[in-house]
């Protein structure tokens, strides 16, 4: 009995934690963000301007005419291949997709070198990580992280009574391994990575990180969120997925948002150890918030090796030229591994936001340390033509 009414509160609690957390990617710099008497939504640290409402919220724009570069979306998506999966799988929008689901498992499975009771679905990877946090800690405990990472699995692991202990990055932005290790204690029930980090867009080395995730694995279970994995061009990067097959206790998120772009579709899994996933299925299904067209699309996206690689390479090529006009403007970015990069301005954010919003852009801004920064997803070369235009404006 007691069983079934502490899981009526969690599920309670957690479905309102998600039910908050759901419009925007949760962000936080912990102690480094000031408190300032602006319109801040404390949940998402998102600056809500009359400006910014004004242009992207009261109006509801013509989304065709908008550069929209504050979500970290992959503007070339969904692929031609997953376009046409999902228009000819609506007729057959009447059945579940249980069989279509299955051969999606056995073909991630399949790519990431497991058997697929290794392998939960999700309606995106964020879904998981919230799904965790609810499982991990209706009892209480503590999760450790960096300071600032993505903050979904933070938030949902709070509301249900979890504290937080967060560790600094390091000087390049990358996470500080020792801490973090040295951080976890008898109470510490999850450790959360996310590499390349959000919103940073730093990446930790992966070889430090294979080492890490191996040893502490072995004490708590990690957590290592892989969103932004397939864009790191350049960089000593690798899944933490092989760690599997050596019985280490990780959970690895992979999402189809950012280099598959889909990201309004909806699909995401998490790969773990069969006993980690039979715990979080006692609370919670994974797989039955994907619909049968997001999940023809997913296996269509998948098999399109030559879309992802136009991703990468245009991504890539975007950025360079975002680099090129950041430099001859004179603000110091963070080198970034993902499809977005962050940097300090001159102006308070709020200011930042409402002059973009008045061109029709949008962006992020966050206070770090007293100083306001931003951040800027990268679009397409004529999208970052415009941001630079209008930055080289406003600055």
């Amino acid at each position: 009995m007691n069983q079934k009414i502490d899981r009526r509160n969690l599920l309670k609690s957690g479905l309102m934690a998600i039910g908050g957390m759901t419009l925007a990617p949760h962000l936080s710099f912990g102690g480094a963000f000031s408190d300032m008497p602006l319109s801040l939504d404390p949940e998402n640290r998102i600056y809500r301007s009359p400006m910014v409402r004004e242009h992207f919220l009261d109006k509801k724009p013509d989304l065709s005419k908008m550069v929209r570069l504050g979500a970290n979306e992959n503007p070339y998506g969904p692929p031609k291949t997953a376009q046409k999966a999902v228009c000819d799988s609506v007729a057959g929008g009447n059945r579940y997709a249980w069989k279509e689901m299955s051969d999606l498992v056995d073909k991630i499975a399949k790519k990431e070198g497991v058997s697929t009771d290794y392998i939960m679905m999700g309606p995106g990877s964020s879904d998981l990580l919230e799904k965790v946090a609810l499982v991990l800690f209706m009892n209480g405990g503590n999760i450790v992280s960096a300071d600032p990472c993505y903050m979904s699995l933070i938030q949902v692991a709070k509301s249900v009574g979890a504290t937080w202990k967060a560790v600094p990055v390091t000087a390049d932005h990358s996470h500080d391994l020792k801490a973090m290790e040295a951080a976890v204690d008898k109470d510490t029930k999850l450790v959360y990575i996310c590499n390349p980090n959000n919103p940073t867009g730093a990446i930790t080395s992966g070889k430090d990180l294979l080492d890490f995730c191996s040893r502490v694995s072995e004490k708590v279970p990690i957590f290592v969120d892989e969103a932004y994995i397939e864009l790191a061009v350049g960089a000593d990067t690798q899944s933490m997925v092989s760690l599997l097959t050596k019985n280490k206790n990780v959970i690895v998120a992979r999402t189809f948002s950012k280099i598959m772009g889909m990201a309004g579709i909806r699909v995401g899994y998490m790969a773990a150890q069969p006993a980690f996933i039979k715990q979080i299925e006692k609370i919670t299904r994974g797989g039955m918030g994907i619909s049968y067209t997001s999940i023809a699309a997913a296996s269509a996206a998948m098999d399109d090796n030559e879309f992802q690689g136009m991703t990468r390479k245009l991504n890539h090529e975007a950025k360079t030229y975002l680099y090129a006009n950041l430099d001859k403007m004179g603000y110091k970015y963070i080198p970034s591994y993902t499809n977005f990069v962050i940097f300090p301005v001159n102006m308070s954010g709020k200011d930042l936001l409402s002059k973009m919003a008045a061109k029709n852009i949008s962006i992020r801004a966050f206070d770090i340390q007293n100083k306001p920064w931003c951040r800027v997803s990268i679009g397409t070369m004529d999208e970052m033509k415009t941001f630079v235009s209008a930055l080289g404006t406003i600055s």
